[in-house]
């Protein structure tokens, strides 16, 4: 009887474990572009092992906040934090942050022009001088010798903006900054940035409400949002001269040069990349994992999530007009993954 009843307690504490494993709550937030492929993936994941990751997409700028402070388990951006963010974070939680690249994206340019119903072309010139002010309206040289044959109005140009801290913003001041002396100096780089001009709209939906509502103006949303919501954007003049569409390929090509050059921590910067059809508004987006976690059973679980969605999870990606992670880049993650304890 007593062994009987051994057994029977035995087998309820493994069961209690077996139980407190497959309901593991693991939190995170941060980035909105890369979120319907992460919504994709955590559902996949709780499905197959029970593991519930519970995602706010409240915009990279707050993720990166929420992490350091603690209050998330990770975080994610579609920007790398800076070494004062890092240092930060060091400071505050005694250990580091990681950088795992997950997917790839871009930023787009998508106006609202009354009687254009042409995709526009818009070289490096024109869209920091757009975003600076400096070029005003439509028909300006810019812009019109960019796009022959098309009937450009005189009317006033409204640029719209991200209000909250945004990885989207990230991506588009990075590529500003380094095609553009004047914006990097007086702008700069950043998830927030002081705009020159503008309206400012909070998350893809509010910059693309204003966008739609307000007419002769041009913002910047994410690939993804626009392809899913079929809203026009414009092409985008690269450092090989080529006007090139935001679209999976041409992504995937301003991926690759970096790809065999990547950092050990996989900051790096892939916007106006080298490339005949490299589209130059491109990124990778990162999961921000911290080094050492106190709870063992999450440090698991997260290393076995970012192993299978940097391997197995690429395979959704594309559906959702995301581009894969280069096979060189898998691989040094896959090894980084050691350094989580």
């Amino acid at each position: 009887m007593k062994r009987l009843s051994g057994l029977l307690v035995l087998a309820l504490a493994l069961g209690g474990v077996m139980l407190a494993q497959s309901g593991l709550m693991i939190t995170g937030a941060g980035a909105t572009f890369p979120n319907p492929i992460y919504s994709k993936w955590f559902d996949q994941f709780h499905k197959s092992n029970g593991t519930q990751i519970n995602y706010q997409p409240v915009g990279s700028g707050a993720g990166i906040k929420q992490v350091t402070d603690g209050t998330v388990d990770f975080g994610a951006s579609d920007g790398p934090m800076n070494d004062d963010q890092l240092k930060a974070y060091r400071t505050k939680n005694g250990v580091g942050i990681l950088h795992f690249p997950t997917v790839l994206g871009a930023a787009v340019p998508t106006y609202n022009v009354p009687g254009v119903s042409d995709a526009l072309n818009f070289t490096p010139e024109a869209l920091a001088g757009i975003f600076l002010g400096r070029i005003s309206r439509w028909n300006d040289p810019a812009i019109a010798n960019a796009n022959k044959g098309v009937n450009l109005p005189g009317n006033d140009i409204v640029v719209i903006h991200r209000s909250d801290g945004s990885g989207t913003t990230y991506i588009w001041t990075d590529y500003l900054s380094k095609i553009s002396s004047e914006w990097k100096d007086k702008v700069s780089k950043g998830t927030s940035v002081n705009w020159p001009v503008g309206l400012g709209g909070k998350g893809n939906e509010g910059v693309t409400g204003l966008i739609k509502q307000t007419p002769n103006s041009i913002g910047y949303v994410e690939l993804i949002y626009a392809a899913q919501n079929k809203i026009p954007y414009g092409t985008v003049k690269n450092s090989a001269g080529t006007f090139v569409k935001a679209d999976l390929a041409s992504v995937s090509e301003a991926a690759a040069a970096a790809s065999k050059t990547m950092p050990e921590d996989f900051r790096v910067s892939i916007t106006n990349a080298p490339g005949k059809n490299a589209y130059p508004i491109s990124s990778f987006t990162w999961l921000l994992i911290p080094e050492k976690f106190k709870d063992a059973a999450k440090r698991d679980a997260m290393k076995n999530f970012v192993k299978w969605a940097i391997t197995d999870g690429q395979g959704d990606v594309e559906a959702l007009s995301y581009a894969k992670l280069p096979k060189e880049v898998v691989d040094k993650e896959l090894k980084a993954l050691g350094k989580v304890q």
